[in-house]
């Protein structure tokens, strides 16, 4: 089956077919660095990891780019509140942006652009639209430059609106414009700014606005024409539509797909840093196993909305506890393993699984799969059936893989997501002292001594189940 895509433009799904045969381009829009990210934020990273990684297991060589914004108004603001150097906060919050990719697997895009690194293109790409008749310099002596909405028709096609049906924002600033609908490409400097967050330009001393950055970083390392451009969905109108309007008007074919996750929400209010109602990643993946926190964001189909809950969490972990259940009983995880990434082909997977996938990456009846097929590992186990346990096995560790979950890939087992595997491990090892010395008592025919141990071990949650290979734990 080929992978069917959600085409924005059009609001139904397609056959993707990349630009070039056996090669994918992704861009996708990075955080506005003014606070650590949250569940809301990263969920998006989750997503076009998941992405990336089917993409790859289907056979395509995958390049994803995905941008940093370290300079905008929220980061001057922010920066200013705090009596910070605006790039010591953008950097500081850059790197817990890493942190957070790291606590939750997440592959690094292939190249990390930030936005002051790119000045001088995204210069010359308010200059084309100038000289194409799409931007004009305000005539206030501000130094600002606007995209001129009305020039280009075809303003609103992503969002499937009409120009002449928009309103501009109640609180955006009208100064210089020709139409409160322009919105900005350059912003010229203003005395209250530091004089550190502006660069020189035609239109004298200021810094770039947040739409055009994206624009002129994805044409400088995907080229003018790429594959899939995506972000959260509450950058798809302004953000993306300004994006892709001016990409257009200055004759760059651009995205050919655009992608859009839903709003991680709590209470049913989106998650959001200017409501304060956000969790942050690095508190939430403190207070429940990472790879449940990626399960419980990955899980949903990425275009519906998950409410975050404690018990949404608990859920997730349960479920993420079914999954290492088995992988402890085949010798995956757990005392002695050594499991490193699985070698796979995409033949290993079960089909229903990929038809899911395909499907505009079908997470939940993937997810379905993946525990119907434990279920048959159990039952090849209990049977006997080596075989059949092993096929199991592979298809489970191969589908969780794919779903950035195998605690065997790098990025949980010491790699980028090694807090989680030191912690495992340690357990693994304290456990590891205690069942020895259970074997020891049993090899005494101390029952009383081995029976005390093994209860213990389960009022604290750990399963001991014995075999003829020695004993295993699970929790």
């Amino acid at each position: 089956m080929t992978f069917q895509i959600f085409d924005e433009a059009t609001g139904r799904k397609v056959p993707f077919t990349p630009l070039h045969p056996g090669e994918v381009s992704i861009y996708h829009c990075g955080l506005t660095v003014q606070s650590a990210p949250h569940l809301g934020h990263i969920r998006k990273e989750v997503v076009f990891d998941v992405l990336r990684r089917w993409l790859t297991a289907s056979g395509y060589e995958v390049r994803v780019v995905a941008n940093v914004t370290d300079i905008d108004d929220k980061i001057l603001n922010k920066s200013a509140s705090l009596g910070l150097a605006w790039y010591e906060l953008a950097y500081t919050n850059e790197l817990a942006l890493h942190r957070a990719y790291q606590a939750l697997g997440c592959l690094p895009p292939n190249y990390e652009p930030r936005a002051t690194g790119h000045i001088p293109e995204m210069i010359d790409l308010v200059t084309r639209l100038i000289d194409a008749g799409h931007a004009y310099a305000a005539d206030d002596g501000s130094g600002d430059v606007y995209f001129d909405v009305k020039s280009w028709p075809d303003y609103g096609e992503l969002t499937r609106q009409k120009a002449d049906d928009m309103m501009a924002a109640e609180d955006g600033d009208t100064r210089g414009k020709r139409d409160p609908r322009d919105f900005a490409l350059w912003k010229g400097h203003k005395p209250d700014e530091p004089i550190t967050a502006s660069w020189p330009s035609p239109w004298g001393r200021g810094r770039p606005g947040w739409h055009l950055e994206c624009s002129a970083m994805a044409v400088k390392y995907l080229g003018e024409a790429f594959d899939i451009h995506g972000g959260g969905i509450d950058l798809r109108f302004p953000h993306h539509e300004n994006e892709l309007a001016q990409a257009r008007a200055a004759g760059y074919p651009f995205a050919k797909y655009w992608m859009h996750n839903a709003f991680v929400t709590m209470a049913g209010e989106k998650m959001s840093k200017s409501l304060g109602n956000g969790a942050g990643v690095a508190e939430v993946t403190a207070q429940f196993p990472p790879r449940a926190v990626r399960l419980y964001l990955a899980a949903p189909h990425y275009r519906s909305t998950i409410d975050l809950s404690e018990d949404a969490l608990i859920e997730a972990t349960a479920q993420l506890g079914r999954i290492d259940a088995y992988l402890a009983r085949v010798g995956v995880v757990g005392p002695g393993a050594s499991a490193g990434p699985v070698d796979f082909s995409a033949d290993d997977l079960p089909a229903d699984f990929a038809a899911a996938m395909d499907d505009d990456l079908g997470t939940p009846a993937a997810v379905a799969v993946l525990f119907d097929t434990i279920k048959a590992g159990h039952k090849a186990l209990d049977g006997g059936d080596v075989d059949a346990a092993d096929d199991a096995t592979q298809a489970i560790r191969a589908m969780l893989h794919v779903l950035g979950l195998d605690p065997g890939d790098p990025e949980w087992s010491g790699g980028s997501g090694g807090s989680e595997a030191r912690a495992g491990e340690a357990l693994d090892g304290l456990i590891g002292f205690v069942l020895d010395e259970r074997a020891q008592a049993r090899a005494n025919q101390d029952w009383a001594t081995a029976d005390a141990i093994r209860d213990r071990l389960a009022e604290l949650g750990i399963q001991v189940e014995d075999s003829p290979t020695g004993a295993r734990w699970s929790l």
